[in-house]
């Protein structure tokens, strides 16, 4: 979570913790851009900037692998032990972003980082879907609109598209009927609603 957070929550999770009469038992880690947090040693989470109208982050789980490299692909692997023990570097780093978690953010939140388009899943909001809504306003605030993933179609490169966040504003079966009529698609097929 945001670095400013993490006092406030742990606030939060002792008053949980006091009605509840039992701990949570939780690792609260402050994080700021830029961050990453090793989970094991193929996975890495990176922290990047959302915009909101507090200071927010999003998160990339990324599956990493060590690949040989370029030029020293069809050596013999003796040859290639050789060069390993003799200290020379013939791997190097390939990261494939599997999940994206971006929490309430603008189009400039996802904008900033081309990889949230490039997650096998992507766990996003889409707090507003009438036309009526005027998007500055909603920018503003740190949320998105249907329009916006509209204007995107062509970047979603994702295989799932997890859109949640919807306002109280709408029933759920409007929120069903609005995506089903306005999404193309290509990208309609890719994505599921939490209502």
């Amino acid at each position: 979570m945001p670095e400013y957070a993490v006092e406030d929550v742990k606030k939060l999770l002792h008053l949980f913790q006091r009605l509840d009469r039992g701990r949570q038992a939780c690792e609260l880690r402050g994080v700021k851009p830029g961050d990453e947090i090793d989970l094991s040693r193929e996975h890495v989470v990176s922290v990047f900037e959302t915009t909101h109208t507090i200071p927010s982050v999003g998160f990339i789980v990324w599956d990493r692998r060590l690949k040989l490299k370029d030029e020293y692909i069809g050596l013999a692997g003796d040859r290639i032990r050789d060069l390993r023990l003799s200290g020379v570097a013939v791997t190097r780093e390939v990261r494939v972003p599997l999940v994206c978690y971006t929490g309430d953010t603008s189009p400039a939140g996802i904008d900033a980082c081309p990889d949230v388009f490039r997650a096998k899943v992507l766990i996003t909001e889409m707090s507003f879907i009438r036309a009526k809504h005027r998007r500055e306003k909603i920018h503003k605030f740190g949320h998105m609109h249907l329009d916006d993933f509209l204007e995107r179609v062509d970047r979603f490169e994702n295989e799932l598209i997890v859109c949640g966040h919807f306002s109280t504003r709408y029933h759920p079966d409007e929120i069903r009927r609005t995506l089903w009529e306005k999404l193309p698609p290509r990208l309609r097929d890719r994505v599921q609603l939490v209502l």
